[in-house]
């Protein structure tokens, strides 16, 4: 299987969250990908539980609000870089990267401190791409 390079930096896409060009941090440290979420509340319906939930996908226009809803695939217990574990609902969308398109898990968090958004672990990553970390923005 062939490989994309990508930088430490790129623009990505989540389709089904009617989510795009969303300025991701690729993070091979980190093992889940994680997406900023505001306002989360669970809801049950037609008897599973759904997670909904708001994303400011422009860093720059933090006005720009888009609610999401996903199905919640689990729960877990993650410990954040600056060493605080807390509980996080696990969703499954479509992530499109370039050309690439698969789909991966990605935990609901308050990443206000942080400059993106999204952050891409290596889980998600898989064997679909090599990161230069020198480089960003390495796809169109």
């Amino acid at each position: 299987m062939e490989r994309t390079i990508i930088g430490n930096l790129e623009v990505a896409a989540l389709p089904e969250l009617g989510i795009s060009n969303l300025e991701v941090r690729v993070d091979t440290g980190a093992k889940t990908s994680s997406l900023h979420a505001d306002n989360i509340k669970r809801v049950r319906k037609a008897g599973k539980w759904h997670v909904q939930f708001d994303l400011h996908p422009d860093i720059y226009h933090l006005e720009k609000v888009v609610k999401c809803e996903a199905l919640i695939i689990d729960s877990r217990r993650i410990k954040s870089s600056n060493g605080v574990t807390e509980q996080r609902y696990v969703i499954r969308t479509e992530f499109q990267l370039g050309k690439l398109n698969w789909p991966i898990e990605i935990t609901l968090s308050d990443r206000t401190e942080m400059t993106y958004m999204m952050l891409l672990g290596r889980e998600a990553m898989g064997d679909r791409v090599y990161v230069d970390p020198s480089q960003a923005f390495l796809l169109d």
